[in-house]
């Protein structure tokens, strides 16, 4: 069944405030028209692209909640957030993070991303990697997206957090950490 275009652009905007993250290309495979269709139909709603989109919920709901780093230092885009519970980042691979002779993912970038979270995801204005033990389960290629979900698993004897994060290339794991976060109130969690 073919939707006019006013029912379609209707469909358009419920489904990208349902699933703000939704890239055009799944857009586009979801309504039956090209690429292009979708980013016109976007224009005419006043409807930002992915990326501006992720930004907009990042400074809106999470700059000022990140107290560790600054927002912007955060490797990838932060799309959710929960201090000392849990944290998801995107990261869109793309040429300046791969080996230009084979299109792989260099692995510092897929590093930096688990870190960062790890880093943002604790609730203190100090927090810094103590220790991690890290394994890359699979290559990522440019144009994978790289979703990273960390989560706060407790606190060890010495009273650092520890933080597992698990990187995906859609449901396939590519990544995975656990971070041993010292923080500044690393004493205070010690006498708990």
């Amino acid at each position: 069944m073919r939707r006019t275009k006013q029912e379609r652009q209707q469909k358009l905007r419920e489904t990208i405030e349902e699933t703000p993250f939704i890239t055009d290309e799944e857009l586009a495979k979801k309504f039956g028209v090209s690429i292009q269709t979708i980013r016109l139909d976007r224009m005419e709603l006043s409807i930002p692209e992915l990326r501006e989109r992720i930004k907009t919920m990042a400074r809106d709901n999470w700059n000022e909640t990140v107290k560790a780093l600054p927002i912007d230092e955060v490797i990838g885009e932060i799309v959710d957030l929960e201090l000392d519970q849990r944290a998801i980042s995107i990261l869109d691979i793309k040429g300046e993070h791969v080996f230009s002779r084979n299109k792989i993912a260099r692995g510092h970038h897929l590093f930096a991303q688990a870190n960062s979270l790890a880093v943002a995801v604790i609730d203190d204005e100090l927090a810094l990697t103590a220790k991690s033990e890290i394994r890359f389960r699979r290559q990522v290629k440019e144009g994978e997206r790289v979703v990273a979900k960390a989560a706060v698993k407790g606190n060890d004897e010495k009273g650092r957090t520890i933080v597992e994060v698990n990187s995906y290339v859609g449901k396939e794991p590519v990544f995975q950490g656990i971070f041993e976060m010292y923080r500044s109130n690393e004493q205070k969690e010690r006498q708990k």
